[in-house]
Parts: C-alpha cells; sequence; structure tokens
C-alpha cells in the first residue's frame, strides 16, 4: 500500500514543495519507505521505523540520521523530519514538513495491515534469503 503526500523542503530561499510516496509492506511490518519525487524520478528513498514514525507526531524522537517532532510553528499540524546524510563527502541535512493528519491517516491503514505488536520478523527466511546472494 501507498500513499503520495505533498511535503515541504525547508530551503533558504522558503519552501519548495514536491511529492513523496510513502509505502507500507506487511511482509516488512517494521519499515515505513519514503521516496522523495521530482515527477517520475525518485531524488531520495528513506525507511523509517514505523514506530517512530508514530511517536513523532507526538513528541520528538530520533537521532543521527533521522529524527521526527511536532511541528505547529506554521499554524498547520505538521510532521517535521530532519535527515541527514552524506554527499560526495560532506554531511548533508534535509528538513521536510509532513502533513500530520495525512500522514496519521496513512500510519493508521498500515495498522489495519498489521496492528502494532503483532509485527513478527521471520528471522529464518530472512537468513536463507542472505546466505543465498
Amino acid at each position: 500500500m501507498s500513499a503520495l503526500i505533498v511535503v515541504r523542503l525547508e530551503a533558504t530561499t522558503g519552501h519548495v514543495y514536491f511529492l513523496a510516496r510513502f509505502s507500507y509492506d506487511g511482509d516488512d511490518p517494521y519499515v515505513v519507505q519514503a521516496e522523495f519525487l521530482d515527477g517520475a524520478e525518485v531524488l531520495a528513498r528513506w525507511h523509517f521505523d514505523r514506530q517512530m514514525l508514530a511517536e513523532g507526531l507526538h513528541r520528538p524522537v530520533g537521532e543521527g540520521d533521522v529524527a521526527f517532532r511536532p511541528d505547529k510553528d506554521s499554524g498547520r499540524e505538521e510532521l517535521r523530519v530532519e535527515l541527514t546524510g552524506r554527499s560526495a563527502g560532506e554531511q548533508d541535512k534535509a528538513v521536510v514538513l509532513v502533513d500530520a493528519p495525512v500522514l496519521r491517516g496513512f500510519l493508521d491503514e498500515t495498522y489495519a495491515v498489521v496492528a502494532a505488536g503483532e509485527e513478527f520478523l521471520d528471522l529464518d527466511k530472512l537468513l536463507d534469503e542472505l546466505l543465498a546472494r
């Protein structure tokens, strides 16, 4: 399952709006994938912990490469996503704002697929896949 959500990238000149595709697969129940798009081109792809993403709607969570926190500074209810990565040997940081009610609706749909606390990871299958490579 997936949802296209309009997000805002904080830039020095203001905000840049673009689409992000948030995807969830019950076969990998802990992960929400986010693809940041420019038309059909994927600009960046991140994998988020579903529980951490949900908690970020209510309180600051995360450290290192990914951090989430609620943001109401603009008068909107949003999730502030801070992403840190390396490019050409330098550390880059991006801040993306996601409409919280829309994201909450997407997360509710993921919990309809696999309920919180019902996640299961088949370690034997995972090991078989890794050893087959």
